[in-house]
C-alpha cells in the first residue's frame, strides 16, 4: 500500500497552496468527507461528542460539524479559541460561531465531559500534528475517550500516534480511523490494528499531477542552520571547473554561497584561476596546472576532495580527452557529486551512486545515455521513470518543465522563463543544487534547486523582463528560498 510519511503530506500542502489548491479548500474537503462517512453510518438521533484540538486537525473536525448541523453534537475545544493555530482552521471556527452550533472551551481537565455510552465520540485533538510530551489536558482527553464506552472515530489518526513509526505515550484506541488523501505509515501496521481499528482512506481533491509539483514546500523541507554552528557545518562545497570558461564556476560558486553554503572552494586550472579570484573575494580558489584539467593534477585533487561535503564538477571544464580522463579518475572519489556540463561526457552511468545528482539538459542527456529525449511529457516521464530505476544517480532534465527523478519517482519544476536561456544559468543551479545536497537526501535536494533556481529567474524577468544576467540571478536566490 502507498503511504504518505507527515513530512511528505506537509510539503504537498504547501505545494498544493502553492499552485493555487489552498488548505481552506482541503481542509473542506477533509472535513466534509468526514461528515459523509458519519451519515452513512449512524443516524440523525446519535449523539456526537467531539474533541478538537487547536490546529488543522480540530478545523477538520470543526468543517464536520457544520455539516453535521442536524445531528446532536457538542464540539469541545480543548483550549482558548483565541489559541486556535491556523487561519484555516479560525475561519471554521468563527463559522460554527455563527451557526451557534454547540461549542465549548476546554481549558481544564475537570472540563471534560463524560460522553455517552451509546453514542459516538469524534477524536480530533491531533491528528498528525503530534510533537513532543502530552499536555495534562490533552492526556486526560485521551483518557476520556478511552473510557467512555461510545464508539470511537479519530480524524486522520488516532490522537497520540506517533503517524510515521507508530510511538506515543498514549493513545486513543479508535474503532474507525478516517485518513485523508493516503494513509500514513503507522495505520498499516498489524500491531497497531487495536488503536487504529478499522482505516478508511478518503481523497480530499488533490491530483495526482500535484505529487509530483516542486513548490515552496520542497524549500520548508530542506534542513535548518542550528544556531549552534560552526564555520563549515552549513556545507563545505569544491568546485571543479574552468579552463576554457572562467564565470561558469564562478557562478556556480556564488550560488552555493547564497544558497547558504558556508564555504564554497573553487579548483580550477592556471589559466582560469586568477580570473575566477577576481570575481569575489569570498570566493578561495586553487590553481591547477595547465590551461585545462589534466591527469596531472588529480593527485592534489584525491588530497582536496575528502574535505568536503560534495563536489561538483564539470562547468566550463571544456572537452580536452586529457580533461575527461582526469574527470573519470575524480568522480569515483566523491562522496556526495553533483555533475554538470562538461563532466557528464565523462560519466558512466552505471558506475553512478545514491548522493550523485546529474545535471543534463536535454542533448547531455541524449549524450550520456543514447536516448533521444522525447517531446511528449508523459513519455519523457517514463523514461526517466525506467532509468533511475536501472542506475543510482539522481536526474535533474532541464528543460521548459524540469524533471527529477529518482528510484522511478519523478518530480516535475514549473518555475522558470524564456529568459532563462540567457548563459550562466545552469551554472547558477549546479551551484545550488551542490550547496542544497551537502545537508539534504539527493531527491530533495534536486527537486528544491529546480524550484529555487526557476523561481529566482520569475523574479529577475518580473522585474528586468528577458533582459537579465546569471548574476542577476544569484541575487534573487535568498528571496527565492523565501517563497
Amino acid at each position: 500500500m502507498e503511504v504518505i510519511t507527515t513530512e511528505e503530506m506537509a510539503v504537498l500542502d504547501a505545494n498544493c497552496e502553492y499552485h493555487g489548491l489552498s488548505r481552506l479548500q482541503l481542509m473542506e474537503n477533509a472535513g466534509s468527507a468526514l461528515a459523509r462517512i458519519i451519515r452513512e453510518r449512524y443516524p440523525r438521533k446519535t449523539q456526537l461528542t467531539i474533541f478538537a484540538g487547536r490546529g488543522n486537525n480540530g478545523g477538520d473536525a470543526f468543517v464536520a460539524a457544520r455539516h453535521l448541523h442536524d445531528y446532536s453534537s457538542t464540539l469541545f475545544l480543548l483550549g482558548r479559541e483565541r489559541e486556535i493555530r491556523t487561519p484555516e482552521a479560525r475561519v471554521n471556527w468563527e463559522i460554527l460561531k455563527r451557526m451557534r452550533i454547540a461549542s465549548k472551551e476546554v481549558t481544564d481537565s475537570t472540563q471534560l465531559p463524560e460522553p455517552p455510552e451509546n453514542g459516538v465520540v469524534i477524536d480530533a485533538i491531533f491528528g498528525t500534528g503530534i510533537h513532543g510530551e502530552l499536555r495534562p489536558l490533552e492526556s486526560k482527553a485521551i483518557d476520556t475517550v478511552n473510557e467512555s464506552g461510545a464508539d470511537v472515530i479519530s480524524v486522520d489518526v488516532p490522537s497520540g500516534l506517533d503517524p510515521d513509526n507508530g510511538e506515543f505515550e498514549k493513545t486513543v484506541r479508535a474503532d474507525l480511523t478516517i485518513t485523508f488523501h493516503k494513509p500514513k505509515p503507522a495505520l498499516c501496521s498489524e500491531r497497531l490494528k487495536r488503536y487504529t481499528g478499522e482505516v478508511i482512506t478518503v481523497p480530499i481533491g488533490i491530483p495526482g499531477l500535484f505529487e509530483r509539483l516542486t513548490g515552496p514546500g520542497d524549500v520548508s523541507a530542506l534542513a535548518d542552520r542550528r544556531s549552534g554552528s560552526h564555520k563549515g557545518d552549513s556545507g563545505r562545497i569544491l568546485i571543479i571547473g574552468g579552463g576554457p570558461y572562467t564565470g561558469a564556476p564562478a557562478l556556480s560558486a556564488l550560488a552555493a554561497l547564497r544558497t547558504g553554503a558556508d564555504i564554497v572552494h573553487v579548483a580550477a586550472p592556471q589559466s582560469a584561476s586568477k580570473t575566477i579570484a577576481s570575481f569575489s573575494p569570498d570566493l578561495i580558489v586553487t590553481e591547477l596546472s595547465g590551461n585545462h584539467l589534466c591527469e596531472d593534477d588529480v593527485p592534489m585533487l584525491k588530497e582536496l576532495i575528502p574535505s568536503f561535503d560534495v563536489i561538483a564538477l564539470g562547468m566550463g571544464l571544456g572537452r580536452d580527452p586529457e580533461t575527461e580522463s582526469a574527470i573519470r579518475e575524480i568522480i569515483p572519489l566523491s562522496r556526495r557529486a553533483v555533475i554538470d556540463a562538461d563532466g557528464l561526457y565523462a560519466l558512466d552511468l552505471q558506475n553512478t551512486h545514491d548522493l550523485m545528482i546529474l545535471t543534463p539538459h536535454a542533448g547531455e542527456f541524449e549524450r550520456i545515455t543514447g536516448e533521444k529525449v522525447p517531446m511528449i511529457l508523459d513519455e519523457r516521464i517514463e523514461m526517466l521513470t525506467e532509468l533511475t530505476r536501472r542506475i543510482s544517480a539522481t536526474i535533474l532534465l532541464k528543460s521548459e518543465i524540469d524533471l527529477i527523478a529518482k528510484d522511478g519517482v519523478v518530480r516535475m519544476n514549473t518555475t522558470g522563463n524564456s529568459g532563462m536561456t540567457v548563459g550562466g544559468t545552469g551554472d547558477v543551479l549546479a551551484g545550488i543544487t551542490a550547496a542544497l545536497l551537502a545537508k539534504n537526501p539527493p531527491l530533495l535536494s534536486a527537486s528544491a534547486a529546480a524550484f529555487i533556481n526557476g523561481d529566482a529567474g520569475d523574479r529577475c524577468q518580473r522585474r528586468y523582463g528577458n533582459g537579465f544576467t546569471a548574476t542577476d540571478l544569484i541575487r534573487e536566490i535568498p528571496d527565492a528560498m523565501k517563497a
